[in-house]
């Protein structure tokens, strides 16, 4: 039999470029057309050589490069969603890596974003955390992959809020430069990053509405208080996440919550130190240490993923393979 070919639109930017990575080196998928709008005509080697997949970008045209089982589309939000329309009237299965189909309410989306160009497509779209929504997944046609930073917090959030203990949560989230995406980092300079942190978007950050959202779905409606920090490294993420919880939580009961929610999950470690981004870097693992402070009775849970890759491209992979029926592993081995 045939490898389903997969499409990846927006090649060029750090997503869609390590999309096509995984998809080039994948067992069972065939790596279609790559396209770009800004980069026609350029080799994909020539702006990352270290992805070592050599195809030429093409500016879009679905008379052409429409004839696909499955597409990644990597564009920005507004851009993504008329995109995803035309793939999936062509009968194509899409993961969108945009917001344009993570937020169910149509009025949130337009308040945090854009005026939605698609929005007959959002309940049909499924929530991609995998490790949350896996049932779903596997019988989508559309599915909205995670924001990084909804990745990161709803994974280290989800036992507790599942058990109904979230009363109120604080998540301090830090982030490597390249969670701006590739525009963005072209233009910001070296020293206004190099040995400094700062928070940013306070208060206000898109991804607040996400987390809010799948809380709630998980049984936690609490408006969250979410800051993320710029940190001076290339990759990698940390959600620390203080959560006051609706009784008492012993230290012991609390990991083995998450050790029964995660432990049989090919991608989430519960581990027994706070772990640091180096440890989940270029992989899909998501590592998770919790603790409760004794002096409060606080739930400190703190996640570690590289946002490029759980929290972005690799886990879109992961949702892909659910979508084809292929082995939830495939190409993203631990």
């Amino acid at each position: 039999m045939a490898r389903p070919r997969v499409l990846v639109a927006g090649a060029s930017g750090y997503a869609g470029a390590l999309a096509a990575r995984l998809l080039a080196r994948h067992p069972e998928l065939e790596l279609g057309p790559l396209t770009s709008r800004s980069d026609v005509g350029r080799r994909l080697s020539d702006l990352y050589p270290h992805h070592r997949v050599d195809a030429v970008l093409e500016e879009l045209d679905l008379d052409r490069h429409g004839d696909v089982d499955a597409a990644i589309v990597a564009y920005p939000h507004g851009a993504a969603a008329p995109v995803v329309a035309a793939l999936r009237e062509r009968g194509a299965k899409v993961v969108d890596l945009s917001a344009d189909f993570r937020l169910r309410d149509l009025a949130t989306y337009e308040a945090w974003y854009v005026p939605h160009t698609a929005p007959g497509l959002i309940g049909e779209a499924a929530y991609g955390l995998t490790e949350l929504n896996r049932e779903r997944i596997a019988g989508a046609d559309l599915v909205a992959n995670p924001g990084c930073f909804p990745t990161a917090a709803l994974l280290a959030l989800a036992p507790l809020a599942r058990a109904g203990l979230i009363a109120d949560v604080v998540i301090d989230a830090k982030t490597g430069v390249s969670g701006a995406g590739r525009a963005a980092t072209q233009t910001t300079h070296f020293v206004s990053v190099t040995e400094n942190v700062a928070p940013y978007k306070v208060g206000e950050h898109r991804h607040t509405p996400e987390i809010d959202q799948e809380l709630a779905a998980l049984g936690a409606p609490v408006p969250v208080t979410f800051v993320p920090h710029l940190l001076p490294i290339d990759e990698g993420e940390l959600a620390s996440c203080y959560v006051t919880t609706s009784e008492p939580v012993a230290d012991g009961a609390l990991r083995e919550l998450y050790r029964e929610a995660y432990g049989d999950e090919a991608f989430v470690e519960i581990v027994g130190s706070p772990p640091g981004v180096r440890d989940v870097r270029e992989t899909n693992l998501c590592r998770i240490f919790t603790r409760v402070e004794p002096r409060t009775g606080r739930a400190m849970v703190f996640a570690a993923i590289d946002n490029l890759w759980k929290g972005t491209s690799s886990q879109a992979i992961q949702n892909l393979n659910l979508m084809l029926g292929l082995p939830e592993t495939a190409g993203i081995e631990p």
